[in-house]
C-alpha cells in the first residue's frame, strides 16, 4: 500500500484531534511579568529536540498524536499489528490486504467502536421519542419524525425545489441549545433539500405561517457522525421551526 493511502486512512482517527486542536476557544491574554530564569527543560522547547534529528522527533511526535487520539476516542487497537503494517508499507513489502480493503476494514471497525461508545445516546433518544409519541398533540410519521403544531399557518406549502425563510431553535433532548436563529435575532434562508432529512420532510408539510415543534430521530438528523462538539453521534434532536415564507 502507498504511504499516502495509509495517511488518508488514518485521517479517520486523526481528524478529531486536529479539529479539536484548531478550534479551541480563544483565551483572554493576560500580561505576565517576565521572569529572569526558566524552569522549563531545554528538551521541551521548539528549538531543541530530544532525538538525533528533527525528522526523528517529528516521527516520534506523530506516534504520540495517533496514540493519544485513539485513547481519546476509547478505541482499542493491536499496537504490534499497527507497527507491522506500517513497517511493511515503508519497506515496500507486500501486504495481505489492499488499500481499499484497509480503508473498508478501518471504517467498519471505527463504526463498530463508535456505535458501542455512543450506545447510551441512541437508547436515550429512542426512549425519549417512544415516551413523546404518547403525548397529546404529537403526530408521528412513518419515517419516525414527530411533530407538534404550535401555530397553524394558512399559506402555501413548500416543495422540494423551493427556498424557504425560517426561524428556528434547536436543542438536544435534555434541553441543551446547540443553535438558534431566534437567539441570534436573524431568520435564515436555505433550499428545502439543503438541510437534515427531518427538516426536509417537515417543511414539505408545513403551510407558510406555521410554527411546529419537531422531534427528530438520529437517523433523520446527523446520524452516526454527529455535528460539532455538542451534537454527538446517534443524537435525537428537538427543533421549534417557524416557516416565515417561500423565496423563489
Amino acid at each position: 500500500m502507498k504511504l499516502k493511502n495509509i495517511l488518508l486512512c488514518s485521517s479517520v482517527v486523526l481528524t478529531p484531534f486536529f479539529v479539536n486542536a484548531q478550534t479551541k476557544p480563544a483565551t483572554k491574554k493576560v500580561a505576565v511579568k517576565p521572569k529572569t530564569t526558566s524552569v522549563i527543560p531545554a528538551h521541551t522547547t521548539a528549538q531543541s529536540v530530544p532525538f538525533a534529528s528533527l525528522k526523528d522527533s517529528a516521527s516520534y511526535g506523530l506516534g504520540i498524536l495517533v496514540a493519544q487520539n485513539f485513547k481519546m476516542q476509547n478505541i482499542e487497537i493491536n499496537a504490534e499489528l499497527l507497527q507491522k503494517g506500517f513497517n511493511e508499507v515503508m519497506k515496500g513489502a507486500p501486504t495481505p490486504i489492499t488499500d481499499m480493503q484497509a480503508n473498508q476494514l478501518l471504517q467498519k471497525y471505527m463504526q463498530k467502536e463508535q456505535s458501542k461508545q455512543f450506545e447510551p445516546n441512541r437508547l436515550a433518544g429512542e426512549k425519549f421519542l417512544a415516551d413523546n409519541k404518547k403525548k397529546e398533540g404529537i403526530v408521528t410519521l412513518a419515517s419516525g419524525l414527530q411533530y407538534q403544531i404550535l401555530k397553524k399557518g394558512d399559506g402555501p406549502i413548500p416543495t422540494a425545489s423551493d427556498k424557504v425563510k425560517t426561524h428556528y431553535h434547536g436543542t438536544l433532548i435534555d434541553g441543551t441549545v446547540f443553535d438558534s436563529s431566534v437567539d441570534r435575532g436573524e431568520p435564515i434562508s436555505f433550499p428545502v433539500t439543503g438541510v437534515i432529512q427531518g427538516w426536509v420532510e417537515a417543511l414539505q408539510l408545513m403551510p407558510v405561517g406555521s410554527k411546529w415543534k419537531l422531534f427528530v430521530p438520529y437517523e433523520l438528523a446527523y446520524g452516526t457522525r454527529g455535528s460539532g462538539p455538542t451534537i454527538k453521534p446517534y443524537s435525537a434532536l428537538v427543533f421549534e421551526v417557524e416557516l416565515l415564507g417561500i423565496e423563489k
